[in-house]
């Protein structure tokens, strides 16, 4: 099987593959844009969570309706609900104070800094970041998931007028902020 191999309806016919060779399919197809979305919302273990979601599918992927796109909009609802959770169990444990780099008159750079260069943290996904919580959600699921409209609206729960209204805002924002710190530099 090829890695590049794209999941399409024609793999989702029952009889067409085993269900071993189409839930290998899935995850091959999915499971980098699965882990990017996850990144991108700051999950910690992206990779973790990530397999969390694929176990949650693997009994499911053989009665998924709505062919590949549906296939593609239930592992990113479920990938979605991991994110709430996890959240939501985070929001229960102590407050950790952010690092403000504004605050910090060290001359040498800071260990977020020096973390977050070896971690691969790019401007992009700071400035992402940055959005308030259905701006950021909307944007990862269109860029690094790469869903349409509806199936975001699908993920999200939203009317697709409102998710196109989101997107909108959130990309309003980050050319503020972008714009903003060009004159800071």
């Amino acid at each position: 099987m090829n890695v590049h191999e794209a999941l399409t309806d024609a793999d989702l016919v029952p009889g067409a593959r085993t269900d071993h060779e189409l839930f290998t399919l899935v995850y091959r197809t999915l499971a980098p844009a699965v882990v990017g979305y996850l990144a991108g919302r700051g999950i910690d273990d992206p990779e973790a969570l990530a397999q969390d979601v694929f176990l949650a599918v693997l009994p499911r992927v053989a009665s998924i309706q709505g062919g590949a796109a549906g296939v593609r909009t239930f592992v990113f609802s479920v990938a979605h609900a991991r994110v709430v959770d996890h959240y939501r169990r985070s929001e229960r444990r102590p407050r950790t104070v952010d690092y403000d780099p504004l605050l910090d008159s060290r001359e040498a750079g800071s260990a977020e800094s020096e973390a977050l260069v070896a971690a691969g943290q790019t401007d992009a996904e700071l400035l992402i970041g940055r959005l308030a919580g259905d701006q950021r959600d909307v944007l990862m699921l269109r860029i690094v998931a790469e869903l349409s409209i509806d199936e975001v609206a699908a993920v999200l729960k939203k009317t697709p007028g409102a998710v196109k209204q989101l997107q909108r805002r959130a990309l309003k924002a980050l050319r503020e902020h972008v714009s903003e710190e060009e004159w800071i530099r």
